[in-house]
């Protein structure tokens, strides 16, 4: 029997392929007689911060690689969110509710899955386990990996609020994509200098919420909260989540800033604030982004909410493998090894399983290269790195093409061919 701890995107990704390929597993997870602050739903899965996993083109997006990456090698996530999209442009978003269902029906529909809920609170020794417990880890447990792998490193993460689609002012607001692309996905909100000018002042006065324990923690990039952001200058959102290029009404006309509203749900019921993580109080987040004109009346059904997320010191204690170097039949999963989105979470949890897999059935290990981001990935958890830090899906962590393109475009699309080449014969290898 194989334990997986966690049942999130990690430990589900994990779960899941080492059932279908064969295995007795036993996954646990504290939901639903406990959640966590972040959590809410009782299914597994539960996206916290977005309902988007980012862009879906593999020639133009790192993470749209990996996910046909992942798709090749049989990703129950990437089917789940196939499965449950919402229009979102050329990003792969998904409805959250169905989302995190569908994941739950594949997991106990499984006969050789047993759902245990509980609350691991210590690392087991000596029996195949992989720890995929995410970034709001049990104190129980997250002081017992701490003590046992050594000192823990910690940053804040936030999602944004989520508005009702009917009480968005249309009359000041006008759908489409940046540059026409994805035809009516997204709702824009268009600001004049200054009324842009007037919310960025607002913004970076607003009250905060408390953060108690950990408001000491690192701000990671990828999540950083839209007023920290704004405090670094006047023009930053400008040149981030309200930036204005290749936005334009029926008209043609040009705005100085723009706030996009993505679908939440399939129904379209619900729009998120994208890029507007926030850890403002409840209150002062309506008052402040009221102040955009789109949303002047808007109700919010949800509000942007702060919390922890912890990572290890990977390099100094897994292998390539995700596997403990302490201990070969203990391995992590997730957020807390060090790979930061949903999808890259997603994909830890299928590399454990596969080299878990392997080792049990006595077959060689077979690492990814990092000429794919499965491989890039692994080699950022593992290799030497004395300023460890979470890392996202990205380019610049492929190896280097055999020659030099200057052209972004062309070169994206170079790496993705021979990533996508490379990953057709580890499909092969890996089934042998």
């Amino acid at each position: 029997m194989i334990k997986v701890i966690g049942a999130g995107l990690a430990g589900c990704e994990a779960a899941y392929f080492l059932a279908e390929a064969g295995h007795e597993v036993q996954l646990c997870d504290i939901k639903p007689s406990r959640f966590t602050p972040a959590h809410s739903d009782k299914n597994f899965g539960e996206l916290v911060c977005s309902n988007s996993l980012k862009g879906n083109d593999p020639f133009t997006n790192a993470c749209g690689l990996l996910k046909q990456e992942m798709r090749e090698l049989g990703s129950l996530i990437i089917e789940a969110a196939d499965a449950t999209r919402v229009p979102a442009g050329g990003a792969l978003a998904v409805d959250r509710a169905l989302f995190a269902r569908y994941i739950t029906h594949k997991i106990r529909s499984r006969g050789n899955i047993k759902v245990v809920c509980e609350e691991v609170k210590e690392l087991p020794s000596g029996e195949w386990c992989i720890v995929a417990t995410g970034p709001l880890t049990c104190d129980a447990l997250a002081c017992d990996i701490k003590a046992k792998l050594g000192g823990d490193l910690h940053f804040y993460d936030a999602s944004a609020p989520i508005v009702a689609r009917d009480s968005i002012d249309m009359s000041r607001a006008f759908f489409g994509d940046r540059y026409g692309r994805g035809g009516d996905d997204y709702i824009n909100c268009p600001m004049t200098k200054e009324e842009y000018e007037l919310f960025v002042r607002e913004l970076t006065g607003a009250e905060r919420a408390v953060l108690h324990d950990f408001e000491r923690g690192e701000i990671f990039e990828g999540c950083m909260p839209l007023e920290v952001m704004a405090a670094r200058g006047e023009q930053t959102l400008r040149f981030g989540p309200f930036k204005p290029v290749g936005l334009r009404d029926s008209q043609g006309n040009k705005y100085y800033a723009v706030l996009q509203l993505r679908k939440e749900n399939a129904e379209g019921q619900a729009y998120n604030l994208v890029g507007c993580q926030t850890n403002l109080k409840f209150l002062e987040q309506k008052r402040v982004f009221s102040l955009i004109p789109a949303l002047k009346n808007a109700q919010f059904l949800r509000y942007g909410v702060m919390h922890r997320n912890t990572y290890i010191n990977s390099p100094d204690h897994l292998n390539a493998d995700f596997s403990y170097k302490a201990d070969p039949k203990l391995f992590f999963a997730g957020q807390m090894t060090g790979v930061e989105g949903y999808v890259e979470s997603a994909a830890s949890g299928l590399l454990c399983a596969l080299h878990m897999h392997r080792k049990l059935c006595g077959k060689a290990p077979a690492i990814p290269a990092n000429v794919c981001v499965l491989g890039a990935l692994s080699a950022h958890i593992s290799g030497a790195n004395q300023n460890f830090t979470p890392m996202n899906a990205n380019f610049g962590i492929l190896k280097a093409g055999d020659r030099r393109i200057r052209d972004k475009k062309a070169r994206y699309t170079c790496l993705a061919t021979r990533s996508l080449g490379y990953i057709a014969g580890y499909k092969l290898l890996i089934k042998d």
